[in-house]
């Protein structure tokens, strides 16, 4: 099966169920982890990735 781009899909199981094409913010969220603040806050302009990445820590954190 061809991967394709995954236009307007924000869960990370959907991606990898459709074997799509992804930025992987899996250091992003190691960054995150580890600096272990009270509040996070993620200001990046629209379409950027961050519902994908909040996403993937979903899955990473059952």
């Amino acid at each position: 099966m061809p991967r394709t781009v995954g236009i307007g899909i924000q869960d990370f199981g959907k991606l990898i169920d459709y074997h799509c094409f992804y930025v992987d913010k899996t250091l992003f969220i190691k960054e995150w982890w580890e600096s272990m603040d009270d509040v996070t806050l993620i200001n990046r302009p629209r379409r950027f990735g961050k519902t994908l990445a909040m996403s993937m820590t979903e899955h990473f954190f059952p």
